[in-house]
């Protein structure tokens, strides 16, 4: 069954089993008061009765008798001997049941009672009396009643009225329940319809239009978080697949070229021929070289891939430590490059090995386009980290792209190299929550700044003011990154 027609009939149902339950009410407390007028006439011509009554033969009595401005004198009447046995009656003659007899002896109480006597409806007052015959009292039994016709008939129009009125107002329950159902369930078909559609072509930019801040109007705004959230979350895988395939077919285009170098001199030393000591050597050199630069393109790939996965349980760093380790290692492996530092003591939450990794691409970046015995300026503070050099700087048309994968500026072009190092720079600043930058100085050379979201921390150094935990050595741990 649809939900708007259960939504219908469960309100025709409440509203009908509330309508059933007032009808009943109402009539029992009909019924109730029109018997009770009755009652009362009954027991006010009894009070008045006082239980003696005169004989003047042949059952003629007289029973005093309310007036009828308060409901006149009973229809019916009637004395009944301590035996049962009838004296005097009405017409018609009323039951005598063996209440009645207990009564006539003075052994219970008054009591009302309903008789039908000739198929009409009869309320009965039975109470004990005394009847006075020739000087002598008897105890009998006073029995007085009036018809019930009329209270009858009221009920029974009462009866047809509550029933008409309970069928018209279950039927209003139900239409106006099933009107209700359609406009509180709109917003529902809203939703099921853009689900459907959704389903059926798979675009995530329908909306569904907000009527009203109620649990229904709730729905639809979390409905609409919802597809806000998955069409961002499909932009992204979207833009993730595609970046993955970039990067594969950069990767495959740039792994060609040494790979074919290395194939050829190795097919070259392998065929031996008239080569000289002096060719041999050259050759294997050669292979050496080309396989460092192969092994160094595949670790920043790796690298590259490696970084597209989110930081689950990032550290405590101490940057300023981050930043000396790669200082040393980089003044090992660029003797003719003056290293500068100022480095303050600062914390950032992240993962040591990908900051370290960063932060040996720019040294090594800087200390490959400063000429020998110029300086190299690295200094970390509040905001992050910031290297300059002193070389020809990176020109102005490079700027924008020089963070890009596999991009050879200018300045770089000839010198050996990926293009991936500065990419894993901006890809580790990205997800530490920063950001990277590359500008030309006023006076020369080139400065790269990494911002981070960093803490000023005095203490957790030791005494060569080094991060406390540890980090491994530059060389042991990562590769430079060629620029």
């Amino acid at each position: 069954m649809p939900l708007r027609r259960r939504l219908a009939f469960v309100a025709a149902a409440a509203v009908g089993v509330a309508i059933v339950l007032v009808a009943i009410v109402s009539y029992m407390v009909v019924r109730h008061e029109l018997r009770a007028q009755i009652d009362n006439t009954l027991t006010a011509q009894a009070a008045d009765i006082n239980g003696s009554l005169h004989d003047f033969g042949s059952c003629r009595y007289q029973l005093p008798a309310p007036s009828p401005r308060t409901g006149g004198p009973a229809q019916y009447s009637q004395l009944v001997a301590s035996n049962g046995q009838v004296i005097c009656s009405s017409n018609p003659q009323l039951p005598v049941t063996a209440s009645t007899i207990a009564v006539a002896q003075g052994h219970a109480r008054s009591f009302l009672s309903n008789a039908n006597v000739g198929g009409t409806d009869l309320r009965v007052l039975t109470l004990t009396g005394e009847l006075n015959v020739g000087g002598q009292s008897q105890p009998v039994a006073i029995q007085l009643a009036s018809s019930l016709s009329g209270v009858n008939n009221v009920l029974s129009t009462l009866q047809v009225i509550l029933l008409l009125l309970c069928a018209a107002g279950i039927a209003l329950a139900a239409m106006l329940g099933r009107l209700a159902a359609r406009q509180v369930l709109a917003p529902l078909a809203e939703v099921a319809h853009a689900a459907e559609h959704i389903s059926q072509t798979e675009d995530l930019t329908t909306r569904i239009h907000v009527r009203a801040d109620d649990e229904v109007g709730q729905l639809a705004t979390r409905f609409n978080a919802m597809l806000d959230r998955l069409e961002s979350s499909r932009a992204a895988v979207d833009e993730s697949v595609r970046q993955q395939r970039q990067l594969v077919a950069d990767a495959s285009h740039e792994l060609r070229t040494p790979v074919t170098s290395l194939r050829t001199n190795v097919e070259v030393l392998l065929e031996g021929g008239a080569l000289s000591d002096e060719d041999r050597e050259r050759l294997l050199s050669d292979v050496v070289e080309q396989s460092e630069e192969l092994s160094a393109l595949v670790g920043d790939l790796i690298e590259l891939a490696r970084g597209d996965q989110p930081i689950e349980s990032p550290d405590d760093v101490r940057l300023d430590g981050i930043v000396e380790e790669a200082v040393d290692r980089a003044r090992r492996n660029a003797p003719g490059v003056e290293f500068e530092t100022q480095l303050e003591p600062v914390v950032v939450d992240g993962v040591p090995e990908r900051l370290l990794r960063a932060v040996n691409n720019l040294l090594d970046n800087a200390a490959r386009h400063t000429p020998t015995g110029t300086k190299v300026e690295v200094r970390v503070d509040t905001t992050g980290i910031r290297v300059r050099d002193h070389g020809d700087g990176v020109d102005p048309q490079d700027l924008p792209h020089v963070f890009d994968r596999f991009y050879r500026g200018v300045n770089s072009r000839g010198r050996q190299g990926s293009g991936l190092g500065l990419a894993i720079v901006r890809q580790v600043a990205e997800q530490h929550g920063g950001s990277v930058t590359a500008s030309n100085a006023p006076d020369g050379g080139a400065v790269f700044e990494i911002r981070l979201l960093v803490d000023v921390e005095s203490a957790g150094a030791d005494s060569n003011g080094r991060f406390a935990g540890g980090v491994e050595s530059a060389d042991d741990h990562v590769e430079s990154a060629k620029v």
